[in-house]
């Protein structure tokens, strides 16, 4: 995360029983609050594996009792979407009733959690046909161009906006992370018209960002360089299509969920928890 350090107060937390590092909380200062780290599409307490659910409470008590103590007043949690997860992990969910947590935001994630039965609806598949006819082909070089004038041009066009990363951040990050990391563009006649750049985590594939210039309905090139993706890592558990929420309302796009549940992806919440670390919170109610 040191890449974009200067925009956030950084205030991670490692938890130790004694010396045994037990879990990490990537976070940063708001106010008199405490969120899970802002430069990062979801966060929480990172745990070992196999840690006990008795273990977790104790953990994130000591949490809460050292936020107290350094006169933080919230709590608020961008929560990991399961999918990520090795195995069912679900105990900071459970344990929101007991510390009397507010759902203070909740987003639209997009997943396709089914790729053996993966089927693109007709639409999709019209525009697929389409592109393979006007000979659109799918290539790996290119970040540059279509970073400035493919998706920084269409966000500035429709959004008023500029992409979360710079290409200097971007290319920094896939440089370091070759692995977990990669694009992929559409060209037709030489010109890059598509392109998508994915986050690659052990069970998960997720388009972090992708866009399309004006030739992209005209060539089918975005929908086929979609296709071409998610076959090729239809090995994966999960293909994420992230958020169709287009502002901070996180009111859903109508047309971008639809083009999503084309491919066969389906709603899942991302929900946003915020707890109050002044009042006093027994994690022991939770046993008999």
């Amino acid at each position: 995360m040191e890449y974009h350090k200067d925009r956030f107060e950084d205030f991670s937390l490692l938890v130790f029983k004694k010396t045994k590092l037990l879990a990490v909380l990537p976070a940063n200062k708001q106010g008199t609050g405490l969120i899970s780290h802002q430069g990062l599409s979801y966060g929480g307490l990172v745990v070992k594996a196999h840690i006990r659910f008795e273990e977790y409470c104790n953990i994130l008590k000591a949490v809460l009792l050292f936020l107290k103590n350094q006169e933080f007043k919230t709590l608020k949690i961008k929560n990991l979407p399961f999918i990520y997860n090795d195995g069912v992990f679900e105990v900071f969910n459970y344990l929101t009733h007991f510390l009397k947590g507010k759902t203070v935001a909740v987003d639209s994630y997009y997943v396709i959690d089914n790729l053996k039965t993966y089927k693109p609806n007709r639409n999709r598949n019209r525009a697929i046909q389409l592109a393979k006819q006007k000979g659109v082909c799918v290539v790996e070089e290119g970040l540059d161009f279509f970073w400035e004038h493919v998706l920084t041009k269409n966000l500035k066009t429709k959004y008023h906006v500029n992409p979360v990363h710079t290409i200097q951040e971007i290319t920094y990050l896939k440089n370091t992370f070759p692995n977990h990391i990669k694009a992929y563009f559409a060209k037709y006649e030489g010109e890059i018209v598509a392109g998508a750049l994915l986050f690659v985590t052990k069970n998960v594939v997720h388009f972090q960002y992708s866009s399309g210039s004006d030739l992209k309905d005209q060539t089918g090139a975005l929908d086929f360089l979609f296709d071409v993706i998610i076959q090729k890592y239809a090995h994966y558990k999960y293909i994420s299509f992230g958020s169709s929420s287009t502002d901070k309302s996180l009111k859903i796009n109508a047309g971008l969920a639809y083009w999503k549940e084309s491919f066969g992806a389906k709603i899942m919440p991302q929900t946003t928890y915020e707890i109050d670390v002044t009042a006093d919170h027994d994690l022991n109610t939770v046993f008999l």
